[in-house]
């Protein structure tokens, strides 16, 4: 490797914060982006030159500064579990990765304030120790970072009480400008929406206040049905009822359940089934709700065992489709938006059109304070082309694609557009912010007569 810079940088951070070995350069510049058959073959031999891995937040906008006066690339790297190339550097230069901040700064009964690298799983078992849990978390959340949830995530485990992350899940964050003396702002209300799910595009996060709740006792439960539209019907009930306090409500259609391999014989063969964490004592209002739809209570895991064994949001959200992709490589998967009332339509006539090409996975969550049915659907994959006759026609019925075969956020229909785009004009005058992620439109000009 023969980058001009790289001996300044080692006398800027020192070779004990600086990566420079191919395999680590290529290890620290990947993600999960081989999810997607369309994405994989674009980047799998991107990488970056060096790998700076700051140790105080105050490192940081010294890279930052150097970085900006060579015109160097700079490319935010939490834990690497996003699917979407969000930590894949497209154009070389620096990845930065915060993993070595990951100090809990302050716990309160209301909120935690942490460093970006804290580890979710971390900070879970922290505040459980202290009678509080976290709000929401992917089901990466043993590995994935606070920063890069926020950076690269949008819901998760919790979500059906708690929301997304715009639903007030984020308080305060600390984000550094790329400029050659770069600022320190402190972003909170209204002005976040720049930063969640922005890939680190527009100011590089080092800090963040998350709001807590109370611990819960979780026991997860497995229901079990003949066929799927008796799965969703009961769990839409379930997520409606707000007498039942729950953290996860997540319908599959057989055969994925199959695809489960750590649980898969405690399963019914040929069963849908809907994974729940609910809290002790809502037993019997869950029996009900199955009951009515023809459903039968199967697994369960006594909450006393709560993340100490595998458990079932293990195989919930994105998880699923890893389980889906162990099982068979040539699968893969979209991110959908079905309609709150409207949805037993919209699967009809997906099931109608695709039959087993289209595997359902939904996950329940209150968006905005409105139940809705999300999905993450599986597919069986053949080519690019009949991917996207897939996502048409799930557009053409009103069902929404957040599409995960993109690494480009606008196209990819995820964050607050016009916030970022101000933020990454204000931030990132250069665009040397993971430049590549999200496309700064020409300025029109007026002409006057």
């Amino acid at each position: 490797m023969t980058v001009g810079w790289i001996q300044e940088l080692v006398d800027l951070v020192g070779m004990e914060k600086l990566l420079l070995d191919f395999d680590q350069r290529e290890k620290l510049s990947k993600d999960y982006y081989w999810y997607s058959p369309v994405l994989e073959p674009l980047l799998r031999d991107k990488r970056a030159d060096a790998i700076v891995i700051p140790e105080t937040e105050e490192q940081v906008p010294l890279v930052l500064g150097f970085a900006y006066r060579h015109g160097i690339p700079i490319t935010t790297r939490g834990s690497g579990t996003g699917n979407y190339g969000q930590s894949v550097p497209l154009e070389g230069g620096i990845v930065l990765d915060l993993s070595r901040l990951n100090t809990v700064q302050e716990v309160t009964n209301e909120y935690a304030r942490v460093q970006a690298g804290v580890r979710l799983g971390a900070l879970e078992k922290l505040l459980r120790e202290q009678n509080k849990e976290l709000r929401i978390y992917p089901s990466t959340f043993m590995k994935a970072s606070v920063g890069g949830f926020v950076c690269g995530g949008s819901g998760g485990i919790g979500s059906i009480t708690w929301g997304n992350l715009w639903d007030g899940n984020v308080l305060e964050a600390i984000v550094y400008t790329m400029e050659e003396t770069p600022r320190r702002l402190v972003i909170s209300g209204s002005d976040l929406v720049a930063y969640i799910h922005n890939y680190g595009t527009n100011g590089i996060l080092t800090e963040l206040k998350i709001p807590i709740s109370t611990k819960v006792s979780w026991k997860q439960t497995v229901v079990q049905f003949d066929d799927f539209e008796a799965a969703f019907q009961f769990s839409h009930a379930v997520a409606m009822d707000d007498s039942i306090r729950k953290r996860l409500v997540t319908p599959v259609e057989w055969p994925i359940p199959s695809f489960f391999k750590p649980i898969v014989k405690h399963l019914e063969p040929g069963a849908s089934a809907c994974l729940l964490e609910t809290e002790d004592g809502t037993e019997q209002a869950l029996a009900a709700h199955a009951t009515a739809v023809g459903g039968r209570i199967g697994y369960v895991i006594p909450s006393d065992l709560y993340h100490t064994t595998i458990g079932l949001s293990d195989f919930t959200w994105n998880h699923t489709t890893l389980w889906a992709l162990k099982t068979d490589p040539t699968l893969t998967y979209l991110q959908a938006g079905f309609h709150p009332v409207d949805f037993p339509k919209q699967i009809s006539q997906i099931k109608a059109e695709f039959g087993d090409e289209v595997l359902l996975h939904l996950e329940f969550m209150r968006s905005a304070g409105i139940i809705v049915p999300a999905a993450l659907p599986i597919i069986r994959y053949t080519t690019n082309e009949r991917l996207y006759e897939i996502i048409t026609f799930f557009l053409s019925i009103g069902v929404g694609i957040n599409d995960p075969h993109t690494w480009r956020l606008e196209m990819g229909g995820r964050g607050q557009m016009d916030a970022m785009l101000a933020a990454k004009r204000a931030n990132d005058p250069h665009s040397l912010l993971n430049p590549g992620k999200l496309q700064i439109p020409a300025v029109q000009e007026t002409i006057k007569e």
